[in-house]
């Protein structure tokens, strides 16, 4: 269930937070409710934040061969793009937006801006932390180097959206801590000839404690600063 809240006082957006591991589709049916609650007027613009259990999961261009261990649970997530791995230690936050209006610097109606604007969320969430993560043509998510590897980079984050008569829902996954060696049941987003890492895996002992801290400071300076602060409350 989603559970703590935080809301800032002049926003319309809560902030969202489970503890423990929520199962993946539970997680769906929330989002599913809350975005008909959008749509409705009942219930507000949210970002939720979550760890899931070990799972894989397929969006709409997800190939079954590329689903190589059936160790994990799987499930259809109905978002776009292919195989992700979810599991303890990565930041999950789902993101449930009003798309017909626009959010800072983002327009109204413009779906594009706003896989940009995840993009440069988590872009700007891991300048916090002293790694730089660059956006590449052609590949979906956030990417870094790593010392002593070269040329080959590794996918730090990644980003799945739907839209839903223009409320999102799904978001994106930061590694701050996920045991890299479960990304190996699966293609991750189809892309094979590229690597996995995390911050731990970069050698930055961040907590999720922090990893939030930096998502709910960035997200201001891309979404719009009306919801950059904000204070806990119970749900």
């Amino acid at each position: 269930m989603i559970s703590k809240a935080t809301t800032h006082p002049d926003a319309e957006i809560r902030w969202k937070m489970s503890e423990g591991l929520t199962p993946y589709p539970e997680a769906l049916a929330a989002m599913e409710a809350r975005v008909a609650g959008i749509r409705a007027g009942t219930a507000a613009e949210a970002v939720w934040l979550v760890e899931h259990p070990p799972t894989y999961t397929a969006g709409t261009s997800a190939r079954p061969e590329e689903l190589i261990d059936h160790r994990f649970p799987h499930f259809a997530a109905g978002r776009g793009g292919q195989w992700t791995y979810h599991g303890p230690g990565q930041r999950t936050a789902y993101v449930m937006l009003d798309l017909q209006k626009p959010h800072g610097p983002v327009p109204a109606r413009d779906i594009r801006a706003y896989v940009h604007g995840l993009e440069e969320w988590m872009i700007r969430a891991l300048d916090r932390f002293n790694v730089r993560g660059e956006r590449r043509e052609g590949r979906v998510g956030i990417w870094v180097t790593k010392p002593g590897e070269g040329s080959r980079e590794f996918k730090i984050g990644a980003i799945g959206v739907r839209v839903t008569r223009w409320v999102s829902w799904h978001g994106i996954a930061l590694n701050v801590e996920p045991d890299l060696s479960h990304f190996g049941g699966i293609v991750p987003c189809g892309i094979a000839e590229h690597g996995v890492t995390s911050l731990h895996d970069l050698g930055i002992l961040a907590t999720m404690e922090e990893a939030d801290a930096a998502l709910m400071a960035a997200w201001g300076e891309v979404f719009g600063d009306q919801a950059a602060v904000a204070q806990p409350t119970e749900a």
